[in-house]
């Protein structure tokens, strides 16, 4: 690894004229700077782009013709920056995620502490906060399914963890050189952690470095407290659990075909029902996607089935 690596951020924004000058601007101020800054705008209608030409003109911003969701939208910026301008890093956001000024100084002096794995790191990755609870979303360890990692290594400067998510992860070039892009077919959800599960296949670790650290929020998320019982819970609208529950299915029986897998999965996905039926806003119509999402997993269709803001 480089001394003073190149590093582009990537971020996917749709419809984000709102959100993303909080991130625009906090990655202008970061302690270490960016070489270049990326912006994929997913055909947004809201003036997204024009926010960008007028306020942010360094920032390289690639428009897409149709929204191609969070899978065609990332491997367009990942394609864009890691194999076109050949940047070293590839820092990845979703667009209302705002780093901490010294978020990336931390990430590469992280990756910096590990230079005797000769080759084998392949991705590091921020933590995410959750900004008003101070929840952390804590990546994850694949175990034939999602586990979650034991407290002993929870407080350590620089673990190693198999799943993270996109915001504020950050990719070798290298790495997207022999795994290739992220899956458009996936449109949305599970894109990062298959991401990953294909770079540890291909033998790269995944660094979790504590002290970078990123503001994000999943869905319309709350904090649910019951007797003995405590958990940040995140809303999504139907069309979103439809491509959770499709992705991760389609994930168990056809990339990670064994029983384990797939009886971890049924389980994740049984837990994640009841939640929707406790919890949840729109019980009905999330239950009915989760359950043609499982369908269209198991039987490998892929591809755009649902897009924001259109009628289901």
């Amino acid at each position: 690894m480089k001394m003073n690596p190149s590093v582009a951020s990537v971020t996917v924004a749709f419809n984000a004229a709102k959100v993303l000058p909080r991130q625009m601007d906090a990655l202008l101020r970061q302690t270490r700077g960016l070489q270049e800054m990326v912006v994929v705008d997913n055909a947004s209608t809201d003036g997204t782009s024009a926010l960008l030409a007028e306020r942010y003109p360094q920032v390289t911003v690639l428009r897409m013709s149709e929204n191609v969701g969070a899978g065609g939208a990332l491997a367009a910026g990942i394609n864009y920056a890691a194999l076109q301008k050949r940047h070293d890093w590839v820092w990845t956001f979703d667009d209302d995620s705002v780093p901490n000024n010294n978020a990336l100084e931390a990430l590469l002096e992280g990756t910096q502490s590990l230079e005797s794995m000769n080759g084998e790191l392949g991705v590091a990755a921020s933590l995410p906060i959750h900004r008003e609870t101070g929840a952390c979303y804590h990546p994850l360890l694949w175990r034939d399914g999602l586990v979650k990692p034991p407290e002993e290594l929870l407080g350590k400067p620089v673990w190693f963890a198999d799943l993270v998510i996109v915001s504020g992860c950050m990719v070798r070039r290298e790495v997207v050189e022999k795994i290739g892009l992220p899956r458009a077919d996936f449109f949305m959800d599970f894109i990062d952690f298959e991401y990953c599960l294909r770079a540890r296949a291909r033998g790269y670790k995944i660094a979790v470095v504590t002290g970078s650290q990123i503001a994000h929020e999943i869905g319309d998320a709350r904090k649910i407290r019951l007797p003995g019982y405590s958990r940040l819970w995140s809303d999504h609208a139907p069309w979103r659990e439809y491509y959770m529950s499709r992705n991760i299915a389609y994930a168990a029986w056809w990339l990670y075909p064994n029983r384990r897998t797939k009886h971890s999965v049924m389980r994740h996905l049984i837990r994640h029902a009841g939640g929707v039926l406790l919890f949840g806003a729109n019980k009905l119509a999330c239950l009915r996607k989760m359950a043609q999402g499982f369908s269209d997993g198991w039987r490998a269709n892929l591809g755009i089935r649902f897009r924001p803001c259109q009628k289901e």
